[in-house]
C-alpha cells in the first residue's frame, strides 16, 4: 500500500490558493490506496483521503444568515467567520472511471454507514481493507464516497468525524442560557447520568450556577414533573467509588428508578455555532461540484469534468439532518447554485432536529419515552406548504422551492417510524383526515413489516420484551439506490410512492388496528406523538398533539400497504415495527425505541390449535420448502421488475429465504 501523507495531487499538504467562496484550504493528513490497490470492477482502484477543510464565511451574505448566531461569532481581519471540518473521501484513482455521482453520507454521530447499508460491509470507522467494503458494489459502480464532519459534540474517539466551530459571544462577553438534559435508566443500580445525549459531549453547567439547577422526574413525556430535592443530587461522578465534582454529570446517591424520565434544567454558557455544520457540508459539496477560480486545485482532481451531481444519504439522525438542511434553506450555496441533486432521508419519519439554534444538542432524537419535547418532531412535516390553525403555516421545501433548488427526494421509512417517529404526517394533512401526497420531485417508500435498523434472521433476543424484527430491508435499499442514481443522472423516473393511505383504510388510528389475538402479545399503549408548541425555549411550551396514524394489519398482524418484501409475501412470522419494554426496565406498557418484533407462526396445525393461535400454521400455508421458496422467489422477481430490488440480487435473496425456512423449521 502506498501512503503519501504530504502530497495532494502534486500540491503541498496545505492548498492555500483560494479554492471557492467558502473553502479556504484543504489539509491532507493521509492519502493511500484502498485495499492495497485492489481493483473494483470497471471503476478500478480507489484512493482513500483523510483531510481537514478550513472554511471562512461572510455573515453578511443571505446564504449564511440562516446559520443561527453566526453574527455573534468571532471574525478574522477580513470580517469572515472561520471554522473547519474533518473530511474522508473514497474516490476512483482514475476519476474518468467513476460514475460522476458524489454519494455523500451524512455522518451519524461521527460514523460512516454507507458501506454497511448498501454493500453488506461490517461497519468501520476507517475502511481500508477489502473486507471493509463488503461486496465492493458501491466502489464497483464508480461512486465517489464523501463524508464531512458536521457535528461539534461528537465523542472523543479515534476516527470519528467532527466539526470545529467557534463559540458565539456578546461582543466578547460570554453568552449564558438554560439547557435541558434528559436521561432514562434501563436497569436498576444506575446512580449518575451525563448532561449530553448518549456519549456525546454535553454543555457543562456554568461555574457558580450549580445551586440554581433543577432536577425533576416524571413517568411519561407529558406527565407532571416531580421535583427531586436538591439535597438528593449533585453535579458529580464516581471514580472507583469516590465521588468527584463534575459539571457534566448528575449524581444521585440513592440511584435512578428504571423507566422514569429524569430532566435537569441548568444554566450553561458558550454556545457553539452549531449550524456551521450544515454550512460546511453545503460549501464542501459546492466546492467539489463547481470549484473555484481556474487556478485552484481540488482534492478530487478536476471535479468539473468528472463529478456532475451529488446525492445525500442520511439514516435516522442523519435523515432528520437532511430534512432540516432542506427546511432551513441550505441547498443553495453562497452563489445560489444547487448543492444536492438528490436527497435520501432514511428512517427519519416526520422529524428534523436540534441542529441549528443556540445551545443545540444534535443527538437529541425525540424517542417515544425519552429525549422528548426537543425541537425534533415539529410542524411542518410535509413537503408542501400547509396551514394548521391561525399560527402555523409552512412546508419542508418552501425555501428550496423559492430558490429553485429542490432536489429529487426519497423518504424511506420502516414500520417503526409510524409508531415512533410520526411518519404519517409527512403525507397526510395535519389533522390526519386526508392524504396529501408529496411534492412532484419526491417519493416516499414504506418498507412493510420492518424496524428502524435493518433486521437479521433468525431474530435476535435483544433488550426489548419480544424477539427483534428479523426483516432485512437492505435488499430494497440497494434496489432503490440504483433508482435514485438513474433519476438524478438521466431523469429516469423511480417507482411510484408506496405508503399506507387514509383513503384506502390502510392508515388508521391506533384504536382501529385489527390486531389478531396472538398468544402472549399486546399492543403498545402510546404511539409517539408530535405536539404543537415552542420547543426552543426551556422548558418547552407544549400544546395539543397532532394525530399519529398507523399502518393497518391483516389477519396475521402483518401490514397491508407499502413495499412488501418476500418475507412479507411468503411469511413465516408476523413482523411489527414496535416492541415493548421489559418490566425490569420500567414503563412496561411503552414502546421500546427503534426495535420491532417477530412472532413466528406455529409450525403445525396441531401446535396452532393447542396454542389457540388464530394465524394459520406454516404447514397449512405451504406444501413444503419448495412450495415456500417458489412463492418467495416469485415475490422477489416481481419486486425486481417493479424497480425495488436489483435483478442481480434475486438469487442471493432467495438463498436467504431458504436459510430462513431452515432456521424456523429446524433443518
Amino acid at each position: 500500500m502506498r501512503i503519501r501523507p504530504y502530497l495532494l495531487f502534486g500540491c503541498a499538504v496545505v492548498c492555500a490558493l483560494p479554492l471557492s467562496a467558502a473553502v479556504q484550504s484543504i489539509h491532507v493528513m493521509e492519502r493511500s490506496d484502498v485495499a492495497g490497490g485492489h481493483s473494483f470492477g470497471a471503476a478500478g482502484a480507489y484512493e482513500r483521503i483523510v483531510a481537514k477543510a478550513n472554511f471562512a464565511v461572510d455573515p453578511a451574505k443571505p446564504a449564511n444568515a440562516i446559520v443561527a448566531d453566526l453574527a455573534l461569532a468571532p471574525r478574522n481581519a477580513q470580517g469572515l467567520v472561520e471554522f473547519s471540518s474533518d473530511l474522508y473521501v473514497l474516490k476512483p484513482t482514475d476519476p474518468s472511471k467513476g460514475n460522476g455521482t458524489i454519494l455523500f453520507d451524512v455522518s451519524n454521530r461521527g460514523g460512516k454507514g454507507l458501506l454497511s447499508m448498501f454493500a453488506w460491509a461490517t461497519a468501520s470507522k476507517d475502511p481500508r481493507g477489502v473486507s471493509d467494503f463488503g461486496d465492493g458494489s458501491l466502489l464497483a459502480q464508480g461512486y465517489t464516497l464523501v463524508w464531512v464532519g458536521w457535528q461539534f459534540d461528537v465523542a472523543e474517539e479515534a476516527d470519528l468525524l467532527r466539526l470545529y466551530a467557534p463559540i458565539a459571544t456578546n461582543n466578547g462577553a460570554p453568552i449564558t442560557g438554560l439547557v435541558r438534559g434528559e436521561f432514562i435508566a434501563e436497569t436498576a443500580g444506575v446512580k449518575s447520568f451525563p448532561l449530553g445525549s448518549r456519549n456525546m459531549l454535553g454543555y457543562p453547567v456554568a461555574e457558580g450556577a450549580e445551586a440554581s439547577a433543577q432536577l425533576t422526574v416524571r413517568d411519561l413525556c407529558t406527565s407532571e414533573r416531580r421535583p427531586v430535592p436538591r439535597g438528593q443530587w449533585r453535579f458529580a461522578r464516581l471514580d472507583n467509588g469516590k465521588e468527584t465534582p463534575d459539571r457534566t454529570q448528575v449524581y444521585l446517591p440513592a440511584g435512578l428508578e428504571p423507566g422514569k424520565l429524569y430532566e435537569v434544567i441548568y444554566t450553561s454558557k458558550d454556545p457553539v455555532v452549531a449550524g456551521l455544520g450544515m454550512a460546511a457540508v453545503r460549501d464542501f459539496l459546492s466546492y467539489l461540484k463547481y470549484g473555484g477560480p481556474a487556478s485552484s486545485l481540488n482534492v478530487l482532481g478536476d471535479q468539473r469534468r468528472f463529478l456532475k451531481r451529488a446525492v445525500g444519504f442520511g439514516s435516522s439522525q442523519s435523515g432528520r439532518w437532511l430534512r432540516n438542511f432542506l427546511y432551513d434553506g441550505f441547498n443553495a450555496d453562497e452563489a445560489g447554485k444547487q448543492v444536492f441533486d438528490g436527497v435520501w432521508a432514511h428512517v427519519a419519519g416526520g422529524g428534523r432536529g436540534s441542529f441549528n439554534h443556540r445551545f443545540a444538542q444534535p443527538s437529541r432524537d425525540g424517542q417515544p419515552l425519552g429525549n422528548c419535547l426537543y425541537p425534533v418532531d415539529m410542524f411542518p412535516f410535509s413537503d408542501a406548504t400547509q396551514s394548521e390553525g391561525e399560527m402555523l403555516s409552512g412546508g419542508l421545501l418552501a425555501k428550496a422551492a423559492a430558490a429553485k433548488v429542490v432536489p429529487k427526494i426519497f423518504y424511506t421509512n420502516s414500520s417503526y417510524e409510524y409508531w415512533g417517529r410520526v411518519a404519517s404526517l409527512i403525507h397526510t394533512s395535519p389533522d390526519g383526515r386526508r392524504d396529501t401526497g408529496l411534492g412532484e420531485h419526491s417519493r416516499a417508500y414504506f418498507m412493510t413489516g420492518t424496524q428502524h435498523g435493518a433486521g437479521s434472521f433468525p431474530p435476535s433476543r435483544g433488550p426489548a420484551l419480544n424477539a427483534a424484527n428479523g426483516n432485512n430491508y437492505r435488499w430494497i435499499m440497494r434496489g432503490l439506490l440504483a433508482r435514485m442514481n438513474a433519476w438524478v443522472t438521466s431523469g429516469a423516473e423511480p417507482p411510484a410512492t408506496q405508503t399506507p393511505l387514509v383513503a384506502k383504510d390502510s392508515l388508521v388510528a391506533a384504536g382501529a388496528l385489527h390486531w389478531p389475538k396472538i398468544p402472549g402479545t399486546r399492543l403498545p399503549q402510546h404511539p409517539k406523538l408530535a405536539y404543537r408548541g415552542d420547543f426552543y425555549v426551556v422548558p418547552p411550551r407544549v400544546g395539543p398533539p397532532f394525530p399519529t396514524l398507523l399502518p393497518q394489519v391483516d389477519a396475521d398482524g402483518n401490514e397491508t400497504a407499502g413495499i412488501r418484501a418476500p418475507m412479507m409475501q411468503a411469511p413465516l412470522a408476523t413482523f411489527t415495527g414496535w416492541n415493548l419494554r421489559k418490566p425490569s426496565q420500567g414503563s412496561p406498557d411503552e414502546l421500546y425505541s427503534m426495535v420491532g418484533s417477530t412472532f413466528l407462526f406455529p409450525k403445525t396445525k396441531a401446535a396452532r390449535t393447542k396454542a389457540k393461535d388464530p394465524r394459520p400454521s406454516i404447514e397449512e400455508r405451504y406444501k413444503g420448502r419448495a412450495d415456500y421458496l417458489s412463492k418467495y422467489e416469485a415475490a422477489a422477481r416481481e419486486l425486481a421488475a417493479s424497480g425495488y430490488l436489483l435483478e442481480s440480487d434475486v438469487p442471493a435473496l432467495v438463498a436467504e429465504g431458504g436459510k430462513q425456512w431452515d432456521a424456523v423449521m429446524g433443518r
